[in-house]
Formats: C-alpha cells, structure tokens, sequence
C-alpha cells in the first residue's frame, strides 16, 4: 500500500472511531461546530429554516442535513439513513426553538407565553426515546427552567433511564466573548455527566474584533452589508463616547426625544467596550436601537462577522451572501456558541470514553 493510501486509510479509521452524534435544530452549525472539536463526529442534523440548512451545508458538507420540520421527521428512519446500527448513537444534541421561553416576551416571568414552539421540546424527547443515545445535551434560555414542560421532560428522562442535571451558565466564562446566560441539560444513560469548569480567562471584544478589514471594503459578504441610518441618528452615534459610552452620557437636549420619555434600556444606543465582553448577542444585533450595538471606536453598529466572531463562530465560517442582514442577523442571533458547546461536550466525551475503558478492561482507567 502506498504512503498517500495509508495515511488515507488511517485518517478514514480515525475518523470512523470518533463517537457519532446528531445535532437536532440544528440552524447554521454553531452547536454542530462545537461538537466537531470537541472530537465528535456529527453523522446528521436538522432544522426548518432554508437560509439556516444552506449556510450549515457549506460548512459541514460530509453531515445529512435534513430540511424539514423536526415533527414531520421519523427518528427510526433517520437512524436508518445515517447508518445508525448496532454501535448506536454516541449523542443527541439540540436547542428545541426558546422563543416561548424569552423572558422578554415573558416580561420576565410575570406573564405566561403560551407559544408553540414550546411543545418541540417534547420533539426533541422523542428522538431520545427513539434513538436511546449514551449522551444528551440541550441547550436553552433560562426561562425554560421554570416552565412546567422542563419538569415534564425531565422527569420523563428519569423515567426512561437518564441521570440528568441542569444548569444556569455565562457562555463568557467558557471562551464565548459575549455575556450570554444559557440553560444547558447534560444527560446520560444510566451514568451522570458533569458540567465543565469555568475558564480562567475570558475573552473580550477586542480579542474577537479588533484589526478587522475595514467595514465596507473587505471583500467578505456579512462584513460589507451596509448600514442606512437618517442623518439625525448618524449624528447621534457620532456623539456617543468611544469605548464603552451610552446615549446616558450625552446631555438631555442631544438626545432622541423617545428616549427621553423612556428611561428603560439603557444600553439602547451604546457602545461595546475593547476589553470588556459584548452583551448577549441578538437577532437585533445590527441595530442600535436594540441594545449596546455601536463598534467601541467606529460610528456604526456591528457587523454580521463581527457579530459571528463575537458568538465563537471561526472568522473562516461562511455564510452565503444575503439580500439583507435580517435573516443573517436571525441566524447568528439564534446560534449556539461554539466554545460553550465544545466545553460541555469534552465532558460528554471524557465519560463516554471512560466507561468504553471499563467495557474493555474491566476497570476504570485514566484517559
């Protein structure tokens, strides 16, 4: 055998060794990302949106992606097309739409949100009733933890033989340069899975952003979109102090009368700091009358690769060129940050293969 053919040869073992997983709602491959560094393998994955299918497929070309709603999508013939046989699947991985969940929407609890993209929570149930994989992890937004659907499917996963715990966590204590307070379920069958362990260091706006191409000129599609703002709103980005300023710094009369009405949201109109993290990073995050949206320097708001970056997402993931930044802007707003998903998998990862050692050696080993 020549040298190029076994070194293909032990690239294609390697690669068929690494444990399987599936990435359910998946959108443009955030979660998917952070699996596949963690060192799974991603055998398949689904979610509804087209923009989302598209941009998942130019960058995870070897993974079956299904475009299809997730209730109209039969667990068993999934399995059947990836191939799913007497191995099994190693990891069922998703973030059931949270929408319902918002504690915007909810105006933080106070009100019930009755939406129906709760119930796919019990979407995702079903495929791990159907698939019985070794791992579970879901990811979603904080409200979930106290609605009546999360204790429902918790106590369903007991039922069925699941050891699964839950948490609150900061995406920015795990490598993500973004505060982002995320609810993540860890789950195994028959065994418990721990969380992983903070960083110690974080990163910040400038770690992510800073000594981009120039906005505009860079030749790459989401960092080139441009902004149309009416010449009051330019001249008042213009006045907000540079790295880390707030409309709140301006004097009463420079400021948009709608904003002197309303005292809430005060990051409206302001800018990120270099070394700081960003805030949460939204659907909204291309609009300053958002959030804290303005570069730290430059009188624009973000741009969708500056957006990306700030959610972990590698400056070489490539998203296809929108007509607009609204349906990029969902996509980047709604993804799973790689480095926080990579964290929790090593998790996953490390126990799946000490219990493999047990199997084989009959005693527990040091991986």
């Amino acid at each position: 055998m020549g040298s190029d053919k076994r070194q293909a040869h032990r690239l294609e073992s390697s690669h068929r060794d690494k444990p399987v997983a599936v990435d359910l709602f998946c959108g443009c491959g955030g979660l998917t990302l952070g699996l596949k560094k963690a060192g799974f393998r991603v055998l398949g994955g689904a979610d509804i949106d087209a923009l989302s299918v598209k941009t998942y497929k130019t960058n995870h070309r070897r993974v079956k992606v299904w475009k299809i709603d997730i209730c109209e999508l039969d667990p068993l013939e999934m399995a059947s097309v990836l191939g799913i046989g007497n191995k099994g699947l190693d990891l069922l991985a998703g973030c059931p739409p949270c929408q319902g969940f918002s504690t915007m929407r909810t105006l933080n609890g106070s009100l019930v949100i009755e939406d129906t993209r709760n119930d796919l929570l019990f979407e995702f149930q079903r495929f791990v009733e159907a698939l019985r994989p070794r791992a579970v992890m879901m990811e979603n937004v904080p409200g979930l933890a106290d609605d009546k659907r999360f204790t429902s499917f918790c106590s369903r996963m007991k039922e069925i033989g699941y050891i699964g715990n839950h948490r609150i966590l900061n995406a920015a204590q795990y490598g993500v340069p973004q505060r982002r307070r995320r609810l993540i379920y860890l789950a195994g069958l028959g065994m418990s899975i721990p969380f992983a362990d903070p960083v110690s260091e974080m990163k910040t706006v400038k770690d992510a952003i800073h000594g981009l191409p120039k906005a505009g000129e860079s030749g790459d599609p989401i960092h080139d979109l441009p902004e149309y703002r009416t010449a009051k709103v330019i001249e008042l980005i213009r006045k907000i102090p540079k790295n880390g300023g707030s409309r709140t710094d301006l004097p009463e009369d420079e400021q948009l009368e709608c904003h002197k009405r309303c005292d809430g949201f005060r990051d409206v109109y302001g800018r990120m700091a270099w070394d700081d993290v960003a805030p949460t990073i939204t659907s909204g995050c291309f609009n300053p009358s958002k959030g804290r949206f303005l570069h730290p320097e430059e009188d624009r708001a973000i741009t969708m690769r500056e957006a990306a970056l700030l959610q972990g997402f590698p400056r070489r993931y490539k998203f296809p060129a929108p007509d607009n930044k609204t349906g990029v802007a969902l996509m980047i707003g709604n993804a799973l940050p790689p480095p926080f998903i990579t964290a929790h998998a090593r998790q996953i990862l490390y126990i799946l293969g000490s219990i493999k050692k047990t199997d084989a050696t009959g005693s527990l080993q040091e991986l």
